[in-house]
């Protein structure tokens, strides 16, 4: 694992930098999880093995610091990305983001067109407002979530990975490393409103751009409206909205196919 101290924020960021030729695969994760727990998995298999790899802990989660004072938003972890990518001397790299780590690639690819080629949104939020556990965290004053609410989150999270679901067992390894602020700050973040939205960048975007849904978590009317908006809707069998997780051999050849494709 690697490290990069960001000196306007006063902490370090780290993060997998996996050997590889390029263009380069930059692994994002959601909210409350880490990547170097759900996410190096699914970068070691085919295709993406081929690449170069570089698998993200945003600030706050994993094995990253926890600055008290960072703000945690959406253009807050773009940007700490963008500074991993600028110090690695990467460009136009194959950007895979999933759950909220899916709206900051979309931020990313808007802030910094020069960093993205190409994107992958896996469940990611389109609309503020919108979302799940987000909404069950941001529900609460960041002074209530830091005293009760995130003790109470990880409780539930703990009781469903009892039930043997892999994913929940690594969203629970993950949510045990979160600092409790950088959650709280992340969810309200994801969830407000950005002008333009997550679905405007998105559409905006002009590279290759797709969209992922798990099988599980189909029916979604989205998966129309995306389509008709001309991104590519591509779906993992046999998985639910934790796909890395429950199918990463099917998520990795799903994702990596679409993009050696569309990049030739």
């Amino acid at each position: 694992m690697r490290s990069l101290l960001l000196p306007d924020v006063g902490a370090v960021i780290r993060f997998h930098d996996l050997p590889g030729a390029g263009p380069a695969v930059v692994l994002l994760h959601g909210l409350g999880a880490a990547g170097s727990s759900d996410l190096v998995g699914t970068a070691c298999r085919s295709p993406l093995v081929r690449h170069r790899r570089l698998v993200i802990d945003f600030l706050g989660f994993g094995y990253s610091d926890r600055p008290p004072d960072f703000g945690y938003r959406l253009q807050d972890h773009a940007a700490a990305v963008a500074a991993v990518l600028d110090s690695a001397g990467l460009s136009r790299c194959w950007v895979i983001g999933h759950s909220m780590g899916g709206t900051v690639a979309i931020v990313l690819a808007s802030q910094r067109p020069d960093l993205t080629a190409a994107l992958v949104v896996v469940e990611g939020n389109l609309d503020p407002g919108v979302g799940t556990g987000s909404v069950r965290i941001a529900a609460w004053t960041e002074e209530a979530y830091l005293a009760h609410g995130h003790a109470g989150m990880l409780a539930s999270i703990e009781a469903e990975a009892r039930t043997g679901d892999p994913g929940w067992s690594a969203y629970a390894a993950a949510f045990r490393l979160a600092d409790p602020r950088a959650v709280h700050r992340s969810a309200v973040g994801l969830l407000a409103a950005i002008n333009p939205t997550a679905r405007e960048r998105l559409y905006d975007f002009t590279g290759p751009r797709a969209y992922v849904f798990g099988e599980d978590s189909l029916p979604d009317p989205d998966r129309e409206r995306l389509g008709s908006a001309g991104v590519e809707v591509l779906v993992v069998p046999g998985a639910g909205h934790a796909m890395t997780v429950e199918a990463p051999d099917g998520f990795a050849r799903v994702v990596g196919e679409f993009l050696e494709t569309s990049s030739r």
